[in-house]
């Protein structure tokens, strides 16, 4: 937790110095304003005295009396208190606090009632201007923290490569950055309001408890420990189930994602039933540890009235003891009373940080482990540029393999493509051929071997310079919310209109983007769910187009057209982008039978390479893959 804290900036950090130094301000506008409470129980006591002599007891309302009558009928009780005032009562053997006391009973008024008072309410603003001042710094810097730690993991998450995404996965990420976040942020929020003043205040009413009275010291001390027997034992119980709640989040977080996501495949095979059956699961079993962990806190109420109750009732009753043996007056009791509440109360707020601390440690260490790790792609410490050849890619013996995988998914791929080529990848379902064209943007890196593009290896160059060379068409056409324009203008924001249009156009998107109400203005859903799969599939190429590439990666992005879209979408690339490169993967003979060279891939390794009339006549496996498409005649066998 206090690693997350090196978020904070300087200005943050000057806050919480002025939450500290406002803390103690209040604590000691707190203990002050004790003291003028028993000032004020004091006055109000002794100018009860001061009006009925007879409450102070059956002897003195003798002597009282007696003093009375010796200054004549007229006399009154003012007069005869100004003369106990003026007399030498050391010389009548009273003790040093009997004469005080009485002197004290002799010159009460209710000036002092008003004094005490008025010096209350004037301590009690001050702890409240505080108290309003240190939540408004507490919530500023809480919020700051919790800003740019969820913008600092964006920006990490934004940077780690597939590796490092599939290692925490993507539900795990959501919940990291959003509740593990905000967990860490009200923890923050609520330790500058509570437990920076809870140890000033419990140091400080213990200072001034101890010089009260022994006795109840004692009585004080006892609830405090029993207290935090009580709140060790909650927590102790509670802590090693916060870990398992957050893992629980994330799984549910994974399900509801799932389902939203697949909801049209969900639907269509009335798997509403099982849905809901994975989803109660998880749900249930986060139930039950929220269950256990809220009966648990519920002791806490309890506990705290029980003990709250027991201690005001030993305090009292060892008060009223002590009073009968004249040891205390009733306002040190009742001052001690309110010190022992604030000791207690500092103490209850020590055990509910440590109660939530757990959990935002827990929250914290999630946030950490996704800052701490370092993408397994990195730029090189002095990037190089291209300078002489343009467009040309090169794949030299390059082998790859997932991490912790055992064997190489790809394995001795070799082959070259010149400015302007067409090159392209068919095979069976896990042959390796949407794996081979992500290492071309560095989605990974590969395991041995090199890709070079003009000449430079791409683990040369920064990832923005690659990227800025490579469009790439994914094979799930992916939108985001906004625009037709701002999904086409996606990697260029400064796009002209006349641009976007002809990237469009080159997609074959611009004959249904003008049917469309708003035409390039008209809105995309997220996902792009208010549009066709192979309308979907149109934008991407636009968007691809539009930032005029190098080379151009079509990851089976063509399957969703249909044949004479697909074929004039080929033939518009063909002349319009006639110096791009471009690498599609496919699995119709039909969308790559033109390509300068097609790559026959099997098990991650090259079993067939050349033409396509080369490979009908030396590739078996092309050859039944063309003739399960195409008859022999169009094939021309």
């Amino acid at each position: 937790m206090f690693k997350l804290y090196k978020n904070l900036k300087k200005h943050d950090w000057v806050f919480v110095v002025l939450i500290v130094g406002l803390t103690v301000l209040q604590v000691y506008c707190s203990m002050t304003m004790i003291d003028y409470l028993s000032g004020l129980i004091k006055s109000i006591q002794f100018l009860d005295y001061h009006n009925n002599p007879a409450n102070i007891g059956t002897s003195f309302a003798t002597i009282f009396d007696g003093l009375k009558a010796t200054l004549g009928a007229t006399a009154t009780n003012d007069d005869v208190w100004s003369l106990i005032a003026r007399m030498d009562l050391a010389s009548m053997g009273l003790s040093s606090d009997t004469i005080s006391a009485v002197k004290s009973i002799a010159t009460a008024s209710t000036e002092a009632i008003w004094f005490n008072g008025g010096m209350m309410v004037a301590l009690a603003s001050g702890t409240m201007a505080c108290q309003i001042a240190i939540s408004g710094l507490a919530s500023f810097v809480a919020a700051d923290l919790a800003t740019y730690t969820r913008s600092k993991i964006n920006n990490k998450v934004s940077s780690f490569s597939l590796a490092e995404i599939n290692k925490f996965s993507t539900p795990s990420l959501i919940t990291r950055t959003t509740n593990d976040i905000e967990n860490a942020q009200m923890t923050s929020l609520l330790m500058m309001r509570m437990v920076f003043s809870a140890p000033v205040t419990a140091i400080w009413a213990i200072c001034k408890i101890q010089a009260s009275s022994t006795e109840l010291t004692i009585v004080a001390a006892i609830g405090v420990v029993l207290l935090v027997v009580g709140l060790f034992l909650v927590m102790a119980l509670v802590t090693p189930k916060f870990k398992i709640n957050q893992k629980y989040l994330d799984r549910i977080n994974g399900i509801t994602r799932e389902n939203l996501n697949g909801i049209r495949v969900v639907r269509a095979y009335n798997a509403e039933d099982y849905q809901e059956k994975k989803f109660d699961e998880a749900n249930n079993k986060q139930m039950k540890i929220q269950i256990f962990t809220g009966r648990v806190l519920g002791l806490m109420s309890p506990l705290m009235s029980i003990l709250m109750n027991g201690i005001s009732l030993a305090i009292y009753w060892v008060g009223a003891v002590l009073i009968n043996k004249g040891t205390i007056d009733y306002a040190t009791v009742t001052s001690f009373m309110m010190l022992a509440t604030q000791i207690i109360m500092a103490f209850v707020m020590l055990m509910m940080m440590f109660i939530m601390w757990p959990r935002a440690s827990v929250s914290a260490k999630r946030v950490n482990e996704v800052l701490d790790t370092t993408s397994s792609i990195l730029d090189p410490s002095d990037p190089v540029y291209p300078t002489n050849e343009k467009g040309v890619i090169e794949f030299k013996d390059v082998s790859f393999r997932y991490p912790d995988a055992k064997a190489d998914i790809l394995e001795h791929i070799s082959f070259i493509a010149h400015e302007g080529d067409t090159v392209a990848f068919i095979g069976s379902t896990g042959s390796g051929k949407s794996t081979l064209v992500n290492l071309v943007t560095r989605l990974y890196d590969v395991s041995s071997g090199q890709i070079l593009i003009d000449g430079i290896d791409i683990r040369d160059m920064s990832q923005k310079t690659l990227r800025s060379m490579v469009g790439f068409v994914p094979q799930k056409g992916l939108l985001f919310s906004g625009t037709v324009k701002s999904n086409i203008k996606f990697g260029n924001p400064s796009l002209s209109d006349e641009a976007v249009k002809k990237a469009a156009t080159i997609a074959c998107a611009d004959e249904f983007v003008e049917q469309m109400d708003n035409k390039y203005d008209s809105p995309i859903a997220q996902g792009g769910t208010n549009v066709s799969g192979g309308q979907r599939q149109r934008l991407c190429i636009a968007r691809a187009v539009a930032i005029d590439p190098q080379f151009i990666v079509f990851d089976d992005s063509f399957s969703a057209l249909d044949y004479k879209t697909d074929r004039q979408v080929r033939d518009n690339l063909k002349a319009e982008e006639k110096n791009t490169t471009k690498l599609i993967v496919a699995q119709r003979i039909g969308t790559i039978m033109d390509a300068d060279e097609i790559i026959v891939l099997a098990d991650g390794k090259v079993i067939g390479q050349g033409t396509h009339q080369e490979l009908l006549h030396n590739c078996q496996t092309y050859k039944d893959i063309a003739l399960s498409q195409l008859s022999k005649e169009e094939l021309g066998l």
